[in-house]
């Protein structure tokens, strides 16, 4: 099941490549979508800038609408700040919206040189930022975002069981199982989108034969695996 950071990201995407069409009307399906209606009529395409519709159609796309529905990445920025400042960061994560001066996108990931990133994009081009006209994969400057939003609180299981009561009443057989159990299920979990390149960094590099990516794992195992990446040496268990 993806997090709702990799359901936006997928969506954004597959966007990558549509531009408005003609060339500065901004006439794209964004802008219909967020104005209900087609809103160039030939002359007066250029008031509808659509970075912040793209941003918001991605995120209503995959499920997930934005609390604040607005066209402009100040008043969203603003309205965060007023109603939930904690979602408001300096650095960003997988998902979380960019906000420039005048501009927005999507967070994708950081780049090989972790004062850059990969943001989505819309109404973007190169040599034209913030008003090209098409959904690009841009790789910025960290530091040229005003602030990060991470949309969404995390949600909070009504069902979940207090852990330490739990483990009280467990004998050490019971708990054995449950950890056993536990593995058995993480073995047949996917490792999240944004974690595989460096996965498979790791394996070219021996840290790790790449199996089983999710399932957890003792500290002295944790510690053999890097003392053995250490002397450039991998051994299957």
């Amino acid at each position: 099941m993806p997090t709702k950071a990799e359901a936006v990201l997928a969506v954004a995407a597959k966007e990558i490549g549509v531009c408005e069409r003609p060339k500065n009307s901004n006439n794209v399906k964004y802008n219909t979508w967020y104005y209900k209606q087609e809103i160039w009529d030939g002359k007066n395409g250029g008031k509808y800038p659509w970075c912040m519709a793209f941003v918001q159609w991605c995120f209503s796309e995959a499920g997930f609408p934005l609390p604040y529905k607005t066209a402009s990445c100040s008043a969203l920025l603003n309205w965060y700040k007023k109603n939930a400042p904690e979602l408001v960061h300096t650095e960003p994560a997988p998902g979380d919206i960019v906000i420039y001066k005048g501009h927005t996108g999507i967070f994708e990931k950081y780049g090989p040189d972790p004062n850059y990133m990969y943001v989505i994009e819309g109404n973007t081009a190169v040599g034209n930022d913030d008003n090209g006209g098409c959904v690009m994969q841009r790789y910025r400057k960290v530091s040229s975002a005003l602030a990060f939003i991470t949309p969404f609180k995390e949600e909070e299981d009504e069902d979940v069981i207090d852990a330490d009561e739990l483990i009280q009443t467990m004998t050490d057989k019971q708990a054995y199982a449950i950890l056993v159990k536990a593995q058995s299920y993480a073995a047949t979990l996917e490792a999240p989108g944004w974690a595989k390149e460096e996965m498979q960094e790791a394996v070219n590099l021996g840290i790790t034969d790449g199996r089983n990516p999710m399932v957890l794992i003792p500290r002295y195992q944790a510690a053999i695996m890097a003392k053995r990446a250490a002397y450039g040496t991998i051994e299957e268990d």
